[in-house]
């Protein structure tokens, strides 16, 4: 697949309607019974982009989904959160229409001077998102004489909004986040400063084993943490306890060891966690090391020891792509190994590409957001990046002609 793909700054754009796909599917707290957006990364990182087209002198329509609200409205999943954040971002007023689709939003894109902002409401309130329906794909275009997308966090969903659009624009290409997201991905893959070491954590082998097989080509070092750490000492011969395991990926974990060993590749498990009496702030805790699990208790963390060893690791290698969190960060008691090797990241003197998605959210818990060198805004997409596989959202756009 060409990654080379025609951008907003190769386009005119001055005075168009400029359909911006983006990516504001932020996390939300309940403070006091209030939601609020407990980290804006996404809406930042899409600002060069809005920028860019407000200078443009472009009339500029914002669309995203938020969490998956099945086809209906929902309060909780509505983007007015995100238009008021997005205002005091931009220091300008930002128009929020209360659908995506139909006549008041079309009345109020028509209302829009060059450099004004709209953001519509949540895509996926609509079944035709999500089931790319080409009636709704073509009510979207309505609003647009040029389509951009910048939402590399949805690029491997092949939505209306995403891909249908496409067909009834004469005008797309990408926006600079979406450019940035490639870029790094692509250049972390293709020529990577040594030692090229991979990190990868999170509950399951199943949704990193491509990942793991196309990493095998480039890397020099596999850091295993977090759940599917569980799989793979499981197939080794340990004893787990309870912890988290896929015993139908036993066979492809050990396979998977077995063959970065052949290929020279260091393979680091833990070797020791923290194991809980069951999932929760309350739980009774421990640490032992992984031969010596008890019956019936989970797996919750890596150890102080594991987080040692892969801070040695982390601390020598020159390129760094780290995705899924060490343990159930979500609980602090549970937190330190995913912490740990957070900071260990954001200290090391390499390049550092961190995964979109719960490996982003850990990071800016760590409060090491500063010292990452690109965090991804989507944590699918980056996978299915880094397997090798196409990016439905990426295909659907003009390849550059450079």
């Amino acid at each position: 697949m060409n990654l080379n793909k025609v951008s907003i700054e190769d386009i005119d754009i001055s005075g168009k309607r400029v359909f911006i796909r983006v990516d504001f599917n932020v996390p939300l707290d309940t403070n006091g019974g209030a939601l609020t957006i407990a980290d804006d990364t996404r809406i930042r990182s899409t600002l060069p982009t809005i920028n860019y087209a407000i200078d443009q002198g472009a009339k500029i329509i914002l669309c995203s989904h938020h969490g998956r609200p099945d086809g209906k409205p929902e309060p909780e999943h509505s983007l007015a959160l995100v238009a008021t954040r997005l205002g005091r971002l931009l220091k300008k007023d930002v128009l929020f229409a209360p659908d995506c689709i139909g006549q008041a939003v079309e009345s109020l894109a028509a209302t829009l001077a060059p450099g004004d902002v709209l953001l519509i409401e949540n895509v996926r309130f609509h079944p035709g998102e999500m089931n790319n329906h080409e009636s709704f794909a073509k009510a979207l275009a309505a609003h647009a004489d040029v389509y951009i997308n910048d939402a590399f966090g949805a690029a491997h969903r092949d939505h209306a909004s995403i891909t249908g659009i496409t067909r009834f624009v004469q005008t797309t290409a990408m926006g600079l986040l979406l450019r940035k997201e490639v870029r790094y991905l692509e250049s972390a893959m293709a020529s990577p400063t040594r030692p090229f070491v991979a990190i990868l954590g999170g509950a399951k082998v199943s949704g990193k084993i491509g990942v793991i097989d196309n990493l095998g080509k480039t890397v020099d070092k596999v850091v295993i943490g977090g759940g599917m750490a569980f799989t793979f000492l499981k197939a080794l011969g340990l004893e787990i306890g309870a912890s988290v395991v896929e015993d139908d990926m036993l066979d492809d974990a050990r396979k998977i060891y077995q063959h970065a060993i052949e290929r020279g590749i260091k393979f680091y498990l833990p070797v020791d966690c923290v194991v809980a009496t069951h999932l929760g702030a309350d739980a009774e805790t421990k640490i032992v090391s992984v031969q010596e699990i008890p019956h019936d208790w989970i797996g919750v963390d890596i150890g102080p020891a594991s987080a040692r060893l892969f801070e040695e690791v982390i601390e020598n290698a020159k390129t760094i792509l780290w995705n899924g969190p060490m343990g159930v960060f979500e609980i602090d008691a549970f937190s330190r190994g995913t912490f740990a090797v957070a900071h260990a990241v954001g200290h090391a003197y390499a390049m550092s590409i961190v995964g979109g998605g719960d490996t982003g959210l850990a990071v800016h818990r760590a409060h090491e957001s500063e010292n990452m060198s690109f965090i991804s805004t989507g944590g699918g997409a980056a996978l299915q990046l880094l397997e090798g596989n196409s990016l439905p959202g990426l295909a659907a756009l003009p390849d550059s002609p450079i």
